[in-house]
């Protein structure tokens, strides 16, 4: 085929492809809510099959090491969900609590901050070139997302509660396919056309090797420096240290700025009690990222990614660009699976010169 035409027919195929993406978003108000109550009756199975990939490896561990299979799912699974229903049985009605005291103590929390942006204005009030009302604006807003915060943090809590018959089902579908995940496996194999089928298996394990380790690490040491963080804010006498330390081992999932983002309202608390308060709040974190970086993450992690830093953060940036908070979260696993797509879409097309 000569080279014009390839280049034609691959330019009338992307724009049949926009045309076509076109009309499927044009037709968006007859699909959107069968996708919203498909992705309603998915979640708990999604939710499930991961947990499921995060218990399996330890499963199979224990059957190698001489346990027999079955007892060995029975023993992890009750350690899991034993362990999460626990931690939720006792932590949940802190937390609560907590929030409802934080709630209660945010007037006088924003007298406290009215004080220091009424200092601050003062001292500001003679810079040039609008510096001064663009400091107000800031403090503005910053004052209204704290306002805004326990009304999502509610709202959010309530919306947990329509989902309770599919939350609760969760345990029984991460049970089967636990008990059920070879036979699972055995079943996608069939299931993958024959010519594809050993290209597509190595494709899945490099994609375990790279990207299981890294989540399951990762949830390991946001879940260690979380409850880390809540016992020295607890022994510091800082105020809820349960609700704090949540939220600095959930945003640790997010590398290298996840420290950061956790460490903030832990510092608004802070001013709101002492600056002593505040130097303590911030040794800590230090300490936190310190022993995040140097110990826990080496250890537990690894290098299981095999990436630059750079790379990472450019992902983070994107990420966050086009998906908020969600896309910090999930853009270093995206990042996994591309680079590992892009090394077997190198091999495949290197083995098959003649594919276009």
């Amino acid at each position: 085929m000569d080279i014009r035409m390839k280049w034609f027919y691959r330019l009338g195929f992307l724009l049949l492809l926009f045309i076509v993406l076109y009309i499927f978003m044009k037709l968006k108000p007859m699909w959107a809510p069968i996708v919203r109550v498909g992705m309603k009756v998915l979640i708990p199975f999604l939710i499930a099959a991961f947990i499921s990939y995060l218990l399996h490896p330890v499963v199979e561990l224990l059957h190698r090491k001489g346990m027999k299979r079955g007892l060995s799912i029975v023993i992890i699974y009750l350690l899991f969900f034993g362990g999460f229903g626990f931690a939720v049985y006792k932590g949940i009605p802190i937390m609560t609590e907590q929030i409802r005291e934080l709630s209660e103590n945010a007037p006088a929390a924003a007298e406290q901050y009215r004080n220091w942006t009424d200092w601050i204005g003062r001292k500001t009030e003679d810079w040039p070139f609008g510096i001064h009302e663009r400091l107000d604006a800031t403090i503005l807003k910053i004052e209204g997302k704290l306002e805004s915060l326990m009304d999502t943090i509610m709202n959010y809590s309530m919306k947990l509660f329509d989902f309770v018959l599919l939350i609760a089902l969760i345990p029984f579908i991460a049970f089967y396919i636990v008990k059920d995940y070879d036979a699972l496996k055995k079943m996608t194999r069939y299931l993958t056309p024959r010519k594809w089928r050993n290209q597509g298996i190595a494709f899945l394990k490099d994609i375990d090797v790279s990207l299981g380790g890294y989540i399951r690490g990762q949830i390991i040491v946001c879940a260690a420096i979380g409850g880390i963080s809540s016992l020295l804010f607890w022994i510091v006498g800082m105020k809820y240290p349960l609700l704090l330390g949540a939220l600095i081992g959930i945003t640790n999932i997010i590398p290298y700025f996840g420290p950061l983002f956790g460490a903030i309202p832990a510092a608004l608390i802070a001013a709101s009690i002492s600056v002593k308060m505040i130097i303590i709040v911030v040794v800590i974190v230090l300490v936190l990222q310190f022993l995040e970086g140097n110990i826990l993450s080496p250890l537990i992690i690894g290098k299981s990614l095999h990436m630059h830093p750079i790379f990472i953060m450019f992902a983070l940036l994107v990420g966050g660009e086009v998906a908020g908070v969600i896309g910090l979260i999930i853009a270093v696993p995206i990042l996994a699976v591309v680079k590992v797509s892009v090394i077997h879409a190198r091999i495949h097309f290197k083995n098959n010169p003649s594919i276009d």
